[in-house]
């Protein structure tokens, strides 16, 4: 379709073109005849300025071509011994449709042939003028014409190559985003597993309890029962705190609340819970407390939750639980560790679940060292160390 388009505009063009023509000739022709002896505008005379203006048509297809012939053509009138030469409307427009449809070669050689074609018939004596001027006159028009030529097609190619390049900022831009976007996600992933685990597997571990006193100590059980009660809600708000971040589409009025992220200062608490869980847990802490980086004060937490709830399912009844907290001069040091018979040897690998994939995680994106497995004694340990900047 744009290229019928194209064609079209083009026979137009050269219709106006031959238009201008003949009627240059047949307003000039007499007064040149008159000064320099030329033979008188007839038909003959208007078909042969008519059809050097045909090739017109084609400029944009084959623009150098259509030059080449074009110029042939406009010598046939000054052979013929007519007052119209080259160069005429049609080589002018044919010139500056090579400059701006063709590469710097092509278009020099377009601008030299136009020149040696003019010089070459004036040299013949078939271009009469009436001194240099008219000569100077005729190459200081190919120059401008060949020059608009050329400015179109270097204006033309800056807006192409601004487009492409927004095309690919755009690109870039969406990109990002989507990497943004999965990241978003997988953090999201990440807290909602660490938070269910964690709270499922103390309300497991204290319904198991409430089973067995049920029938022999129902005020224990009862107690083991609000615990699973407390710690289901517990588990209920914090997903509602990280869930509602997915909520973008909900306006401002109905956008969730959301609670501080737990960090370091809140490991007593957790140690207490687990505690109440009937893990038999102990927090020390080594060096002077200070304000850590959110990301890396989350990620501490979040190991001594994963820590701690391991050591709850798998460290076996009689098992005691330690979490260290270390904080030196450069570095966060925190550590979980207990006395039980360990973890199953899937879970020391990180092949089934996503708890210690999603600690490994955690550490090496604040750039921290990870180090999980058995103790020599007996026991298991997820211990990390987080590097801090001067100041931190």
């Amino acid at each position: 379709m744009r290229t019928d388009r194209i064609r079209l505009d083009d026979a137009v063009l050269a219709a106006i073109v031959a238009v201008a023509s003949v009627t240059l000739f047949w307003l000039y022709g007499p007064a040149q005849q008159r000064l320099d002896g030329l033979r008188p505008p007839d038909l003959l005379g208007g078909v042969l300025v008519a059809l050097a203006c045909v090739p017109v048509a084609a400029r944009r297809r084959w623009p150098l071509a259509a030059l080449c012939v074009g110029l042939a053509l406009e010598t046939l009138p000054a052979v013929s011994g007519y007052g119209m030469g080259v160069v005429g409307l049609a080589g002018l427009v044919l010139l500056y449709s090579v400059a701006s449809n063709r590469g710097l070669a092509m278009a020099l050689g377009a601008l030299v042939l136009a020149a040696l074609t003019y010089t070459l018939t004036a040299v013949a004596g078939l271009v009469r003028a009436a001194g240099w001027n008219e000569h100077l006159m005729v190459a200081v028009l190919l120059v401008a014409v060949w020059g608009a030529g050329r400015s179109l097609r270097l204006r033309r190619a800056y807006l192409e190559e601004l487009k492409e390049r927004s095309a690919r900022l755009e690109r870039a831009h969406a990109a990002d985003t989507r990497a943004a976007r999965a990241e978003e996600r997988s953090r999201i992933a990440r807290e909602l597993h660490d938070v269910v685990a964690h709270h499922v597997s103390v309300m497991t571990v204290q319904a198991a309890a409430a089973r067995r006193v049920l029938g022999s100590d129902p005020d224990l059980a009862r107690e083991a029962l609000s615990a699973v009660e407390h710690t289901g809600r517990l588990a209920m708000t914090e997903m509602r705190n990280i869930v509602g971040v997915l909520r973008t589409d909900a306006g401002a009025g109905a956008r969730a609340e959301l609670g501080p992220q737990p960090g370091v200062s809140d490991l007593p608490a957790l140690v207490e819970q687990m505690r109440e869980a009937g893990l038999p847990a102990r927090l020390a802490t080594e060096g002077e407390p200070r304000a850590l980086p959110a990301g890396v004060d989350l990620a501490a937490y979040r190991l001594v939750q994963e820590g701690l709830t391991n050591s709850l399912r798998h460290a076996g009844a009689r098992a005691r639980a330690e979490v260290t907290l270390r904080y030196g001069p450069r570095e966060l040091e925190v550590g979980v560790a207990d006395d039980g018979r360990g973890a199953a040897q899937e879970e020391l690998s990180g092949t089934s679940g996503h708890g210690l994939v999603g600690i490994r995680e955690r550490v090496a994106l604040y750039g921290g060292i990870l180090s999980v497995g058995p103790l020599a004694g007996g026991g298991f340990e997820v211990r990390a160390k987080f590097p801090l900047k001067d100041g931190q």
